[in-house]
């Protein structure tokens, strides 16, 4: 039997999952499948409505090697396993001769925990374990979420969190899960051959596709000891977010709560000497952290490192004791023990990070209103740390919608430690970058205006013209709109002020309902809009007439006193770079590319991105964000355009129209 071509078996795949085969798919699936071929990197761009998960994986599986596949989002994770991936194998069963496995894998503590189910949970103040279920009451929203996770446990196959519905607190689930640090280990442990994690494991090692999120890849990439099974090709979705998200698992994070659980926690485990020890270090650097004022630290004051050395020495004699425990009737002493351990070694490993004072790392202090003081420490860059990592022995795939920034991948690429495209040598990694286009005719569906007649945007400045000029917007669109805001306060001003000017709108705010329940209800009603700031700009998927104006405030440039992006922008600057090019206009177009591209999401939908910043058609760089954006047509005519929203708006209400009168037809004759 002859070998099957990638277009039978792409065109089998996507019959399967009632998809409708587009040439950017088919010129992604050969790119990837020459990459693996070749064993080489590529970045690809694939437009939303491509298909792109298709493009990679019927590649991947024709190839017959081990693939892992890593996304940012939970429901393109669900999409993958739940969807695409079963449907895909069995139609590429007969033609494969072959029915490849795949299994989900993410971080222990996404994994119910049998032994904190059944055993309890070490507590801080006392001495062994609670039971969680007997000290919550049992009307308590904690009571129920507990009760509902033991009655789950014993129906569960995965033990996996995403796949409780509804969802419980993460207070309820810290309950019963486990971080890998406090985890026992499945020899020593007695449920260990029931573990939810361990049979994830197992299932991932047998598997042809690992589907798994951008932190553990990080956590596989950063830590040394290997959480993923070995694997020939690395596929990496959502490519746009891997930087922020392995910035993110690089990050420590050192608060006086923090410090003070590991005290409490390590107090019965140690001899006297050490645990005041480590209460004294722990009362000094709490003192400290109230005085501090919030920046960065681009030098350590004297009195906090003392104070964060006093803290490493204490953390480090108490682990070297911890196994003499003072009182032996604790009881389960081995959980009880491991629980400390992890505390303690957190603060060790972030204080002894920050007093060490690496030039490659930043570190900074905050003060929120809600959680309090906090000492954070992230590297300058991960791009060294991911061309080491990520781009050897492997062919490694990265995709998104948005990768190509100013016109070219080389902005993404360097973020990812790799050297601009064709640029040879012996320790670069060769990488080829690929815009496959975007089914969608962006010109005749879509409008860019930029306000250009409104004042300069001032930071948190009072913006009535921009006010006037949404409120004006909004009723030329009749609502449909999705406001996407820089700051959160900006949101909140905006949604405050226009559901006084124009009740007949309503306006929904991030915050005020689960995003979940936000995106529902702004689909569901013409008339609402949806005000939110960076979850938004990233995270709607709203195809139709609900959605047929997106907004955006300003560029959304990164804060000035942002204290990792101030000092990445000074690093690029004082190397002979553009620093403000290289970080913050970067940042921006990412954003600004992701947020327009909320607005045509399907072939039939038609509406209009309004950039209430005019610096985006007088700046320097306005071009370099314009380059960034789908190709829509564009204008500065505020006139033009509420005509063009006016028009849109009337279409859609003509087939809402048509629709209800068909549906009214068809319930008579019923």
């Amino acid at each position: 039997m002859t070998k099957p071509s990638l277009p039978e078996l792409l065109h089998a795949a996507v019959t399967a999952v009632g998809g409708t085969e587009r040439p950017g798919q088919v010129t992604m699936a050969e790119a990837v499948a020459d990459a693996i071929d070749d064993s080489s990197h590529l970045l690809v761009q694939a437009g939303t409505g491509t298909g792109k998960s298709l493009g990679y994986l019927v590649p991947a599986l024709a190839h017959g090697e081990r693939v892992v596949v890593a996304t940012a989002t939970l429901a393109l994770q669900r999409q993958l396993v739940e969807r695409d991936l079963p449907r895909t194998v069995e139609a590429l069963h007969p033609l494969l001769r072959r029915r490849p496995e795949f299994a989900m894998l993410k971080g222990r503590s996404n994994y119910l925990c049998l032994h904190r189910l059944h055993e309890g949970v070490p507590q801080d103040e006392e001495e062994g374990l609670f039971d969680q279920f007997e000290a919550a009451a049992p009307t308590s929203k904690l009571g129920q979420d507990l009760l509902r996770l033991r009655d789950w446990s014993d129906e569960t196959e995965t033990g996996d969190r995403d796949n409780l519905t509804p969802g419980v607190s993460d207070r309820a689930w810290a309950q019963v899960s486990v971080s890998s640090r406090e985890c026992l280990g499945a020899t020593k442990c007695a449920y260990g051959a029931e573990c939810f994690a361990e049979m994830a494991r197992e299932r991932a090692k047998l598997a042809e596709v690992v589907v798994t999120n951008h932190a553990l890849l990080a956590i596989d990439a950063i830590e040394g000891a290997p959480v993923l099974p070995q694997h020939e090709v690395l596929i990496v979705d959502e490519a746009h977010e891997l930087v922020s998200r392995v910035t993110g698992v690089a990050t420590g994070e050192l608060t006086p709560g923090q410090v003070n659980r590991a005290v409490r926690r390590a107090a019965k485990l140690v001899n006297e000497k050490a645990a005041d020890q480590l209460q004294t270090a722990a009362e000094g650097f709490e003192r400290l952290m109230e005085l501090a004022l919030p920046g960065r630290l681009e030098e350590v004051p004297e009195d906090l490192g003392y104070a964060l050395m006093a803290l490493r020495d204490a953390c480090r004699t108490v682990i070297s004791g911890i196994g003499a425990t003072r009182d032996k009737s604790v009881q389960d002493e081995d959980a009880v023990r491991k629980q400390a351990l992890a505390s303690v070694e957190s603060v060790h490993d972030v204080a002894e990070r920050i007093t060490n004072g690496s030039e490659w790392d930043v570190v900074w202090y905050e003060r929120h209103d809600r959680f309090g003081a906090s000492l954070r420490v992230a590297p300058m860059s991960v791009s060294g740390l991911l061309r080491e990592k990520l781009f050897t022995d492997r062919s490694v795939i990265l995709t998104s919608a948005t990768l190509k920034l100013g016109g070219d991948f080389n902005g993404v690429g360097a973020s990812l430690g790799l050297a601009p495209e064709g640029t040879d040598g012996e320790d670069v990694p060769q990488w080829k970058g690929v815009d496959v286009g975007s089914p969608f005719d962006y010109p005749k569906q879509g409008i860019l205006y930029v306000a250009k007649h409104l004042a300069r945007p001032a930071r948190d400045g009072d913006r009535a013209d921009m006010l006037d000029e949404l409120t004006e917007l909004i009723q030329a669109a009749g609502g449909r709109t999705l406001g996407l805001f820089s700051s959160m306060r900006g949101a909140q001003l905006a949604a405050e002020e226009l559901r006084s000017r124009i009740p007949e709108f309503p306006i929904l705010l991030q915050g005020e309902e689960t995003l979940g329940e936000l995106i529902k209800n702004f689909s569901a009603d013409p008339k609402t809009c949806l005000f939110g700031t960076l979850s938004l700009w990233q995270g709607v998927d709203v195809p139709g007439p609900s959605c047929q104006l997106v907004v955006m405030d300003k560029i959304p440039f990164p804060r000035p006193d942002d204290p990792l992006m101030s000092a990445r922008q000074k690093a690029v600057e004082d190397a002979g770079g553009n620093g403000f090019m290289a970080v913050a206009a970067t940042h921006a177009a990412l954003l600004m590319a992701q947020g327009a591209g909320r607005l045509v999401r399907a072939s039939g939908d038609r509406g209009v991105v309004a950039v209430l910043d005019q610096r985006l058609a007088t700046a320097r760089y306005g071009s370099y964000l314009k380059a960034s954006l789908p190709d829509f047509w564009y204008t500065t005519d505020r006139n033009q355009v509420r005509k063009s929203l006016a028009a849109i708006d009337a279409a859609a209400k003509q087939v809402e129209q048509t629709e209800q009168v068909e549906q009214t037809e068809q319930a008579e004759t019923e």
